[in-house]
């Protein structure tokens, strides 16, 4: 079947799905749960040869651990998935009601997007979440993976597709894409796509949103720092910099760049640098950072570098001031940790640091939908829209007008024989 095809399909669906009922919906998650279990050996399987083409093609450390999909992962998505369950509805909130005149009541309802198309990394688990979020939330989706995930993909929307089918949600709201070209012919189907949600590079995501009239939820690079205060705690700041560092390198929330106050710099970067080593870091510093630890120097191109590895820039700032400066120049908008005793300097760091997340004496790892409570996560925002931040159910609704009336006509009002009450109900 073609793209357009798939996608047509897909939009079919949407129509029936923003309709179901939540009862429904969380009756198909939990047929996904235990389906996923039952098909467990078949999606192993196809995997370890995903990974086994992966390794022959030469990919790297944190790219296949990306691309892994074990009994470990697997049953993290399927408990996931269970979690939604138990998440309240998105759909049909009243999130405003008011009487224009008496008998004349406007609501603003919260409704499903429609389609969305989601173009996602190598990471199966991925495909569980997004598609489960999609479901949940009433849309249809159209995903499309990275091409050395595609048999496992393969596998994962099958499963998915034939629980939810068998408990009466409509058929064909889920659709997987699987070429390049795919992606090329999905930028032009605007008339059935309603958001598209690119997960990858700052440059790949300003392709999307440059050859397509979809509206696009911006998932670009996730270059995020960790700024240690003159006032922070040493300790606290060893922990918070390490894990937010080197917990799971190749992901988006991951430190890229370390600034450190010119004043704590001596005492911290030495233990510090032992901390990172003992995790097989790679340092690189500015030319303040090399006089107090040795290592390879850092460039301007390092500032703007998002490694996915076990490498840290680390830069001695000035103040504050300067520190804020940097990430609002080099930053992608996606998490910002600031480490201090000093509420006020938190205080100024949280409100004048530009990003979607923005943290106080904790990793930066936090900034993740199932770690924020809202079931996982379609990707992260870095976009000023509706959705900014870890994009959960409420992310992946938009809302309608309701207007009832009772033979009501403008012309009453405009010729001044009623008039508007806007009376909030």
């Amino acid at each position: 079947m073609n793209t357009i095809d798939k996608v047509k399909l897909a939009k079919e669906a949407s129509i029936q799905l923003a309709a179901c009922g939540t009862e429904l919906k969380n009756r198909a998650l939990e047929a996904i749960a235990v389906a996923l279990r039952a098909e467990s050996a078949a999606i192993l399987a196809a995997n370890k040869t995903d990974l086994a083409a992966a390794e022959a093609a030469g990919l790297t450390g944190p790219l296949l651990k990306r691309l892994a999909f074990d009994e470990k992962k697997l049953e993290g998505v399927v408990e996931g998935v269970e979690s939604l369950v138990k998440l309240e509805d998105p759909v049909g909130k009243k999130l405003r009601c008011t009487e224009l005149d008496e008998g004349l009541v406007l609501t603003k309802v919260s409704c499903p997007i429609g389609v969305i198309g989601v173009i996602f990394e190598s990471r199966p688990d991925a495909l569980v979440q997004i598609s489960t979020l999609c479901l949940k939330s009433g849309n249809a989706a159209v995903l499309k993976g990275g091409s050395e995930a595609l048999n496992t993909n393969r596998e994962l929307a099958r499963v998915i597709a034939a629980a939810t089918e068998k408990t009466g949600i409509p058929a064909n709201w889920l659709q997987l894409l699987e070429t390049r070209a795919d992606v090329n012919e999905m930028l032009a189907l605007d008339d059935y796509i309603d958001l598209i949600i690119p997960r990858g590079s700052n440059a790949f995501v300003k392709y999307i949103m440059t050859h397509t009239n979809i509206a696009v939820m911006g998932h670009a690079e996730g270059l995020c720092h960790v700024y240690v205060d003159a006032a922070a705690d040493i300790e606290m700041a060893r922990k918070v910099v390490v894990d937010s560092k080197t917990q799971y390198v190749s992901v988006c929330n991951a430190a890229e760049t370390l600034l450190v106050h010119e004043k704590i710099a001596p005492s911290l970067l030495p233990l510090l640098a032992n901390d990172l080593r003992e995790k097989n870091v790679k340092l690189l510093g500015c030319e303040k950072t090399r006089a107090i630890v040795d290592m390879e120097p850092a460039t301007e191109a390092d500032w703007d570098t998002e490694y996915l590895d076990y490498i840290l820039s680390i830069k001695i700032v000035r103040d504050e001031d300067e520190a804020i400066a940097h990430i609002n120049k080099h930053g992608s908008g996606h998490t910002e940790v600031i480490v201090t005793t000093d509420d006020a300097a938190a205080e100024k760091f949280m409100s004048l640091v530009d990003a979607a997340d923005v943290f106080w004496n904790c990793s930066s790892r936090f900034a993740d939908g199932f770690r924020f409570g809202l079931g996982a996560e379609v990707g992260i925002s870095t976009n000023k829209i509706h959705a900014r931040g870890p994009v959960g159910l409420e992310g992946l609704v938009i809302y309608k007008w309701l207007l009832k009336g009772h033979g009501d006509i403008v012309a009453d009002y405009a010729e001044g024989r009623k008039h508007f009450t806007h009376r909030p109900l």
